[in-house]
Parts: C-alpha cells; sequence; structure tokens
C-alpha cells in the first residue's frame, strides 16, 4: 500500500489511489507500451505515474499544485523518462508541449479529478491529437453517463458528443475504499478508442451547438428545444428513422444528431 507525505486539498479533486495492484490493472488495460508517450493529468503522489514510466518511453503529466512537487520528486528519483508540467491540464498547450519529444504512439492513462473530467475529454478531442488509447478512471456515475445508450436515462448531451468520436467501455470498478482520503462515491475505469468511422459533421463547434440545445431542457421536445433552428430540415432527417418533431433528444441515436447538424448546417 502506498503512503503519501502530503496534506490534500479537497479544491483539485485529490483522491490518491493506494493499492499498485490497481494501478498496474490500469496500466495493463491501457496497452502503453515502451514506444509510447503518456500525458497523465494529476499525478498526486505519483503511483499511477511510477507504473506508466516502467512500461513507457516518456511520460508527461500535468500537475496543477505546486506544493506536491517535493512529494512528486522524492517518489520519482531514478525515473527519467517523466517530466512534471506544474499547470493547469486545461490552460496547456498539448500541440507546442508534446512537439520536443519523439514517440511512435501517444496515449492518456489518468485518474482524472472528478470536477474537470467533462473538460478534459472535450479538451483532448479539440486538440486535433491522435491518441492510440485514452483511459481515464472516473466517478462511477460519470462513466455510465458516459457509455449508456438513446432511451437511457443517463443519456445525454456529453454521451452524445463523446459516442460521436470513441467507442467508450467500461473497464472495472474501483472501490472508494481504494483511495486516499475516502471520497464519497466508487469509481470506474473508462477507455476511449478513436472511432475509425464516423457520420460527417460540419464542424466540432456546431456539432456540440446542436447536441446541447436538443438537451437543454430535457422532458422537452425536439420542437421545442431547436426551435430557433429550421424545423422542417430536422424533420426531414428525422423521418427516415420513423420519428417527428415529437421526440425527445434522449431517444435519438449519435448518427442522427450528426445527420441534423450538417443538414442545417448546408
Amino acid at each position: 500500500m502506498e503512503k503519501y507525505d502530503v496534506k490534500f486539498k479537497k479544491k483539485f479533486g485529490q483522491n490518491f489511489l493506494k493499492d499498485n495492484r490497481i494501478v498496474k490493472r490500469i496500466v495493463d488495460v491501457s496497452g502503453v507500451n515502451s514506444h509510447s508517450l503518456v500525458i497523465e493529468v494529476g499525478p498526486g503522489g505519483a503511483i499511477m505515474t511510477k507504473e506508466l514510466a516502467r512500461v513507457a518511453k516518456q511520460v508527461v503529466a500535468y500537475e496543477i499544485d505546486k506544493d506536491l512537487a517535493s512529494e512528486l520528486e522524492s517518489k520519482l528519483d531514478g525515473f527519467d523518462n517523466v517530466d512534471i508540467i506544474f499547470q493547469d491540464f486545461l490552460e496547456a498547450d498539448l500541440s507546442l508541449d508534446l512537439s520536443h519529444y519523439s514517440y511512435d504512439t501517444l496515449y492518456f492513462v489518468s485518474n482524472v479529478p472528478y470536477y474537470i473530467t467533462t473538460p478534459i475529454i472535450l479538451k483532448l478531442i479539440k486538440s486535433g491529437l491522435k491518441f492510440q488509447n485514452i483511459v481515464m478512471m472516473v466517478q462511477k456515475e460519470v462513466g455510465d453517463r458516459f457509455s449508456t445508450s438513446p432511451g437511457n436515462r443517463e443519456y445525454g448531451s456529453i454521451t452524445v458528443l463523446l459516442n460521436y468520436f470513441f467507442q467508450i467501455h467500461k473497464e472495472f470498478v474501483v472501490s472508494r475504499k481504494q483511495f486516499i482520503p475516502e471520497p464519497n462515491v466508487d469509481s470506474v475505469v473508462v477507455s476511449f478508442h478513436e472511432r475509425e468511422e464516423k457520420v460527417e459533421i460540419p464542424n466540432f463547434d456546431f456539432f456540440e451547438t446542436i447536441i446541447r440545445d436538443s438537451f437543454q431542457f430535457k422532458r422537452k421536445t425536439l420542437r421545442n428545444n431547436l426551435k430557433k433552428y429550421d424545423l422542417k430540415i430536422i424533420e426531414e432527417v428525422l423521418a427516415p428513422y420513423g420519428f417527428d418533431l415529437s421526440v425527445r433528444a434522449e431517444n435519438l441515436s449519435v448518427e442522427i444528431f450528426a445527420k441534423i447538424s450538417m443538414a442545417l448546417w448546408k
């Protein structure tokens, strides 16, 4: 069991893993190898960072809490393939940061702070970088939302956005008891593999806007949520799928949303 000599900060969502067996399992699931560069967010006490450094060519870890510098330096002593960047990951220029390294494949593996899970994934999408695999440990409820299907209560705008880009798979659940300090919820390890074939969309921002507008009021129909758009065009997209404007967003597939955004854009 890992020990930490740090003062945990709630504002940064700091819950550190303590069992090396779970960390090894996460790294195994990721598929990271000796030709890989790995991005990690929130290395914390370096339990995951060390395991990644043992198998990867290079680890680049972003840590917002500068007070962890001495703990990270101590835990990573002897690992010359790890660079810690003390910066808010959401403000980082990933392309610029990674331009200093040579590598064959790129991975993202992290026990991400719960409060910035969605912004982190959206940043990875918008970066334009090609990831071999993205593996995150997230709040179990969030993992359920990411991987659900149309018609389920958890299905929402983030589900559609992520499932357009990725095949999402829940790998395994991690009990809250495996963390210091213990959070109020269990976690789940989720992997994101980029989809090779996607329905065409005009651009990410417009696609995202259409989806968020569609889910703006969850109990309302598309007719109400998308009334500022050309409803006739939307109706023409829905008809072949057996839907009309009285349908709610939670019942529509990713493909339908992509086709709606493309038709409205044109």
